[in-house]
């Protein structure tokens, strides 16, 4: 399972608001809640993200192994 909790605190950490994302960089609102409800989203989407945050992809998301 992929987990984006690392975005929340790497946006924290770079005092990157979801509204910056959505008016500064036009984020889509359905893009910010796919990340919340941890749905799947493009490569496209992580580029983006590590370009404004300035970032590596393992500073947006995490692979966590599903218990058996």
């Amino acid at each position: 399972m992929i987990s984006y909790a690392p975005l929340w605190e790497t946006m924290r950490r770079k005092q990157i608001t979801t509204y910056t994302l959505i008016k500064d960089y036009h984020f889509s609102r359905g893009t910010l809640d796919s990340l919340k409800q941890g749905r799947n989203i493009s490569t496209a989407t992580l580029d983006d993200l590590c370009r404004i945050l300035d970032c590596r992809v393992e500073d947006i998301l995490v692979y966590l192994p599903k218990e058996p």
